[in-house]
C-alpha cells in the first residue's frame, strides 16, 4: 500500500528519497510526492500519476536540502489528484506530513479544527493529523506530535517535518509498519521508510518501531519514546531498541534480466520452495523440525482444533492446508477471512491454534484477527515472509518462508512457499499425532523433489505462452478443481483477474452444474485442474460435461497421463506428487498462464490498477 521514505543527515535528500520511492513502486499507488527542508524554509513538490513524472518536476523545479520525506499514496479518502497527494502542510506552510493508514474519526475532528480557524485544501483524513499538530504546536515537533495523537482513533505510520523545529524527522506508528535505517560507521544519516526494501541500499542495520512507539531521528542518530506514557507535565519515556541486520542483498529486488519483477518470481520458485525447507526436514525421522514453534510446543500437544485466518492469496493457501492438516494430522481446520474474523462472535478458547498467514507479516485485518484471538485465549502463530514484521512479533510463535522479497503485487512464490511451510507443519503434526515413520519418509521424499519438479514446469513456457495468447481476449474464464486443487481453481482465477482484468471464477468442479454450467459456451474457456488423484475420475466426468456444452477446456494434468489428451483443446502436464503438494506443482502454470494473458493485453503485469502489495488498511 502507500509508501513512505525519509531522510536525515549531511547529504542532500532529493536524490535518496526518489531513489526509495522507486523501491517502493511495487506497493500499488496513484500519486507521490516530496517534502524538503533547508534554510529557506520547506519546499513540496507532488504529482497525480507515477515516480516519473515527480522526477520531472523535480527537475523543472528543484529542491535541495539534507532533511526530506516523501510519500506514494493509495486513495482511501479523496480521489487521486494532486490535492489530495502527500505530503500535506498545515495552514502556514511549517510543518509536511505524510501517512499511511486511516484517520477513523477524521470528519469530527475536521470539522473541530474548522470552527478553530483552520483552512483544510484536501479531501484526505491524513490532512487532519497536520493541523492537529499546528494546533498542538509550542515549539517541540515531538510534542505537538504526541498530543495530536492522543486524539486521533485509527492507523498510522508518518513522519513529520517542521521548519519551526527544524533538523529533525518524527514518526509514529500505530497499525501501519515503519523501519528505521541507522547509519554504517562513518556515515552521519538516519532514514526511515514503511518497507525495508527503500533503504537496503544504503544501511543494513535496522530497527523495527511497534505500535504505541514514536522516535525522533537526527542526522546522528534516533531517539525512541514511549507514546503509551506520554504525559506531557513529564519527561516522555525513552524505550531501547534491538538493531536488527539484513541478510538478503539489493539484488534480489532487482528484475535479473526478466521483463517483470512477476516473471521473475515465478521463475523463483525452485529456489524459494528450497529455502523454505532449508534446515527443517529430519529424513531419518520423517519428520520436520520447526524452530520458531519451540516456545509453543505445549500448546500444539493440546490443541484440539485449529483456525487459520488470512486474506486474498494466503487465504487460498490456507485453504489448501485445510485439507492437508484434517487428512494427515487428523484435527479439524476452519478457515476464516481475516476481514470477516472479528465481526463474528468465534468459538475460541485456550486449546484453540490461531495460525495467521501473510506474506506481508502486516495485513490489517489479519493483525486484528490475531489480537482478537488472543484476547479469547487461543494460542497464536504467525506464517510470515518479512522478517521483523508485525505479525512475527505478536505472534506466540510462527515460521517464516524465507521467500525474499516479493515485488510483483500478484503474489506467486509467496504463495508456494506458504503451501511449502503448511506442508512442512502439517507433517510435524502428523507425526506427532500417530503418522508411521515410512509414510514420513514417503512425504519428506516428495518435498525433496519440489523444486527439480517445479523446474521441469517452468520449461513448458513457451507452450503455456501458445495457450495464453490464443485467450487473451476472453472477457470471463471458469476455473475447476477438486479437494486440494479447488483452492488452486481460486488462486488461478484470482491471478487473472488481478493482472488481466478479466473476470474469472473458481469452483469446486462438481458445484459447476449448481449454476456456473449455464455460462458455458465457445466464448467461455473453461481451465480444468486435474491431476491423477483420488478424485480425478470425477473431475473427469466434469470435464464431458463442458465438452458436451461446447465449452473449450485448458487442462492441467499429471505427466503420465494421456487419457485427458483427447478430450481438452489444450494440454498441461506437471509432475506427479503425493496428493497433499500437488497444489504447489499445478499453481505454477496457472501463474504463467495468467501473467503471459496479461502481457499480451497490454497490461502493467507488475502494478495492477487499484491493487496495494500490502493492504494495511480494513
Amino acid at each position: 500500500m502507500c509508501g513512505i521514505v525519509g531522510y536525515i543527515g549531511t547529504r542532500d535528500a532529493t536524490a535518496f528519497l526518489l531513489e526509495g520511492l522507486k523501491r517502493l513502486e511495487y506497493r500499488g499507488y496513484d500519486s507521490a510526492g516530496i517534502a524538503v527542508a533547508n534554510a529557506e524554509g520547506l519546499s513540496v513538490r507532488k504529482v497525480a500519476g507515477r515516480i516519473g513524472g515527480l522526477s520531472r518536476l523535480m527537475e523543472e523545479q528543484p529542491v535541495s536540502g539534507s532533511v526530506g520525506i516523501a510519500h506514494t499514496r493509495w486513495a482511501t479518502h479523496g480521489a487521486p489528484n494532486e490535492v489530495n497527494a502527500h505530503p500535506h502542510t498545515d495552514c502556514d506552510g511549517t510543518l509536511a506530513l505524510i501517512h499511511n493508514g486511516i484517520i477513523e474519526n477524521a470528519d469530527v475532528l475536521r470539522a473541530k479544527l474548522q470552527e478553530l480557524g483552520h483552512t483544510f485544501r484536501s479531501e484526505t483524513d491524513t490532512e487532519v493529523m497536520a493541523h492537529l499538530i499546528e494546533e498542538a504546536f509550542e515549539g517541540n515537533l515531538e510534542q505537538a506530535v504526541a498530543a495530536a495523537l492522543t486524539q486521533v482513533d485509527g492507523t498510522y505510520g508518518l513522519a513529520v517535518l517542521s521548519s519551526l523545529d527544524a533538523g529533525k524527522i518524527v514518526v509514529a506508528r500505530k497499525g501501519s509498519p515503519l523501519v528505521l535505517g541507522i547509519a554504517e560507521d562513518g556515515d552521519r544519516q538516519t532514514l526511515v521508510a514503511s518497507d525495508v526494501a527503500a533503504i537496503l541500499g544504503h544501511t543494513r542495520k535496522v530497527v523495527y518501531l511497534e505500535d504505541g512507539e514514536l522516535a525522533v531521528l537526527r542526522p546522528d542518530g534516533y531517539a525512541t519514546l514511549d507514546m503509551n506514557a506520554w504525559d506531557p507535565a513529564s519527561p516522555p519515556r525513552p524505550i531501547e531498541k534491538e538493531v536488527s541486520h539484513i541478510s538478503w542483498d539489493l539484488e534480489r529486488i532487482e528484475k535479473g534480466g526478466f521483463a517483470h519483477f512477476m516473471l521473475k518470481e515465478i521463475h523463483e520458485q525452485p529456489t524459494t520452495v528450497e529455502d523454505a525447507m532449508r534446515g527443517r526436514i529430519l529424513e531419518e525421522e520423517g519428520t520436520a523440525r520447526l524452530g520458531g514453534l519451540r516456545q509453543i510446543a505445549d500448546a500444539l500437544d493440546r490443541t484440539d482444533r485449529i483456525v487459520l485466518s488470512a486474506c486474498g492469496t494466503s487465504w487460498h493457501a490456507a485453504l489448501v492446508a485445510e485439507y492437508m492438516l484434517e487428512e494427515h494430522a487428523r484435527i479439524p481446520v476452519e478457515v476464516e477471512y481475516a476481514s470477516e474474523f472479528r465481526y463474528r462472535n468465534p468459538v475460541i478458547d485456550e486449546d484453540t491454534l490461531f495460525v495467521a498467514i501473510s506474506q506481508s507479516g502486516e495485513t490489517a485485518d489479519t493483525l486484528a484477527a490475531i489480537r482478537e484471538a488472543r484476547r479469547r485465549g487461543a494460542t497464536t502463530m504467525g506464517i510470515v515472509n518479512v522478517v521483523g514484521s508485525t505479525i512475527a512479533r505478536e505472534t506466540d510463535g510462527g515460521v517464516y518462508t524465507h521467500s525474499g522479497p516479493e515485488i510483483g503485487v500478484a503474489s506467486t512464490k509467496a504463495f508456494t512457499g506458504q503451501l511449502t511451510v503448511l506442508a512442512l507443519f502439517t507433517l510435524m503434526l502428523a507425526r506427532q499425532r500417530g503418522m508411521s515413520i515410512l509414510q514420513g519418509r514417503e512425504m519428506v521424499a516428495a518435498l525433496r523433489a519440489l523444486p527439480d519438479q517445479i523446474r521441469s514446469v517452468l520449461e513448458q513456457e513457451d507452450a503455456i505462452r501458445e495457450v495464453a495468447e490464443a485467450y487473451a481476449d476472453t472477457r470471463n474464464a471458469l476455473y475447476l478443481g477438486r479437494g486440494p486443487n479447488f483452492p488452486v481453481a481460486l488462486e488461478g482465477a484470482l491471478k487473472l483477474k488481478e493482472i488481466s482484468y478479466i473476470h474469472a471464477e473458481g469452483y469446486p468442479a462438481a458445484e459447476m452444474k449448481h449454476g456456473p454450467i449455464a455460462l458455458i459456451d465457445r466464448n467461455m474457456p473453461v481451465i480444468v485442474i486435474a491431476p491423477t488423484d483420488s478424485v480425478y475420475s470425477k473431475v473427469l466426468s466434469n470435464v464431458e460435461e463442458v465438452r458436451t456444452r461446447g465449452g473449450r477446456l485448458i487442462g492441467v494434468t499429471s505427466e503420465d497421463n494421456r487419457e485427458l489428451e483427447s478430450r481438452v483443446d489444450h494440454l498441461i502436464t506437471v509432475p506427479h506428487t503425493v496428493e497433499m503438494l500437488q497444489p504447489i506443482l499445478t499453481v505454477v502454470p496457472l501463474q504463467l498462464l495468467a501473467y503471459h494473458i496479461a502481457v499480451k493485453r497490454g497490461c502493467d503485469v507488475d502494478q495492477p490498477r487499484n491493487l496495494a502489495k500490502s493492504v494495511t488498511v480494513e
